[in-house]
């Protein structure tokens, strides 16, 4: 386009400079005519002929289409005023734009400022929020890392608890084949020592020495292993607990019974006086009224049943005639059993001891008996807890405990308890959702749970620290976190033994 224009510019000034010299030229040249004429008359005029020598110019132009304003004056455009003072309207407008734009630039500025601050605060909280989540990363590894290690000393606590498991069954095991062996030592010397009273007893009548071999033979019988036993072997003890069922256990017992024979036929040594004759008795009120005034251990067997077993006989207290069934003075049973142990009785029976539920049943199922609860707390002093009425119902209704009015100086901790289940590790009869036995580590008539709990925990020392309330106690006498010393559960009949023969 500048190009066109340049071109078309530039002729248009050739031809303007062709026709001012050509019309200069035809002025200032002199024609012949004129000059002739000055000095001489003048001629007639003729017809100018065409002069041989000139060259006439045509030029041709070609047609160029201009766009935009073309200015072909080379004169200079004088001012005008209106024009002036248009452009000078121009300019303010122009000044206050470049104004506003300066202000603007200047908030812009700011705002820049401002953003760049912004920014940089920014880099700083990304950086402070970099550093928190890297020392929380650290924390969750730490975490981790410790719920690994707790994950591994659970697991090794677990195989722990599992070994020492299999050593207690282990141990456990062995124990039963040990008592299974000493009870039937001592079964065959009890069995010896009735056979050498009956051939030195020559005023007995032969029916009575039938009734005594028949006695003696199924106390050997009912008497199949014991319990828990004690340091020195010649005490006699009991425990029905664990029946001989295995036949490695056999092969020992059927050994020790053929060389038991050639072994001197020696009393066996108690610690407490012997009975003066073998039995059986319908309980220890009939072993008193028959003359028999001594505390031992004495054969019996309720009236109208064949239930067979041995028991120790107070005759020391309350004017005797007791028959204790259950017994704790030192420590050395565990009582902490499952239900069959319970049914059946476990101890010693000139020491801790537990009758047994279904030796219990069938005795106080021939009568009316009362209950003693007899206790003694680690600075010597003694109280006792006294029942009008006491019986137990049979298996059937899990042994039920029904009691009447309470007497004496311990307070009352077992009316609570009256109408109640009896309540193993393995039978859950208990009021409580959860089960009472787990947690006061013994069996017993629980509620929800216990205010007294005799066959728990033997503690030394009387308070013990425990999670749970699991020691030996009677609650209104010296509470639940006390442990007694000696406690004795005694039962008596309430009307004469005369009675009860009839």
């Amino acid at each position: 386009m500048k190009t066109h224009i340049r071109r078309a510019l530039s002729l248009l000034l050739l031809i303007a400079c062709l026709v001012k010299f050509g019309v200069n030229g035809g002025r200032d040249a002199p024609h012949p005519d004129t000059t002739e004429s000055e000095g001489a008359p003048k001629r007639p005029s003729r017809s100018p002929e065409p002069k041989a020598g000139r060259c006439s110019y045509t030029f041709i132009v070609p047609q160029q289409k201009l766009k935009g304003a073309l200015c072909v004056s080379t004169e200079m455009a004088r001012a005008n005023g209106s024009e002036t003072a248009d452009l000078r309207a121009q300019l303010s407008k122009q000044q206050e734009q470049l104004e506003r734009l300066r202000m603007r630039l200047e908030q812009e500025g700011a705002l820049a400022s401002e953003v760049s601050t912004l920014r940089r605060e920014s880099s700083t909280m990304n950086a402070r929020i970099t550093h928190l989540y890297a020392q929380l990363l650290h924390e969750i590894i730490n975490k981790q890392e410790q719920a690994v290690e707790q994950r591994r000393l659970e697991e090794l606590l677990l195989n722990t608890t599992l070994q020492v498991l299999q050593v207690s069954n282990s141990y456990r095991e062995l124990e039963r084949k040990y008592e299974a062996l000493t009870s039937l030592v001592n079964n065959q010397s009890q069995l010896m020592t009735q056979l050498e009273k009956r051939c030195q007893n020559s005023i007995v009548t032969k029916p009575q020495q039938e009734a005594e071999s028949s006695a003696v033979d199924q106390s050997s019988i009912v008497q199949n292993e014991t319990s828990e036993p004690k340091h020195e072997v010649r005490n006699i003890q009991r425990d029905q607990s664990a029946p001989l069922l295995q036949k490695q256990t056999l092969q020992e017992i059927h050994g020790l019974f053929t060389t038991a024979t050639d072994l001197p036929t020696q009393a066996p040594f108690i610690s407490f006086p012997a009975t003066k004759s073998p039995g059986p008795w319908q309980d220890c009120q009939h072993v008193l009224d028959s003359g028999e005034s001594s505390s031992g251990i004495y054969l019996l067997r309720p009236h109208n049943s064949n239930h067979l077993f041995q028991a120790w006989c107070d005759q020391s207290r309350a004017q005797g005639g007791w028959t204790v069934i259950q017994r704790r003075l030192d420590g050395s049973v565990n009582f902490f059993r499952n239900w069959d142990q319970y049914k059946q009785g476990f101890g010693n029976l000139d020491g801790e001891y537990w009758l047994g539920l279904e030796n219990l049943y069938w005795l106080t199922s021939q009568a009316s008996y009362k209950l003693r609860v007899h206790m003694e707390d680690w600075q010597g002093r003694q109280a006792f807890a006294e029942y009008d009425s006491f019986h137990i119902e049979p298996e059937s209704d899990w042994y039920r405990l029904r009691l009447g009015s309470y007497q004496g100086t311990a307070g009352d901790s077992l009316s609570w308890h009256s109408n109640k289940a009896f309540t193993t590790l393995d039978r859950d009869k208990d009021a409580y959702s959860g089960n009472c036995a787990h947690y006061q580590k013994g069996g017993w008539w629980y509620h929800m749970c216990a205010h007294s709990n005799l066959n728990g925990v033997w503690y030394r020392g009387g308070h013990y620290r425990s999670r749970y309330q699991d020691g030996v106690y009677w609650a209104e006498f010296h509470g639940g976190s006390y442990s007694l010393k000696r406690v004795t559960m005694m039962v008596k009949p309430i009307q004469p033994i005369q009675v009860l023969v009839k």
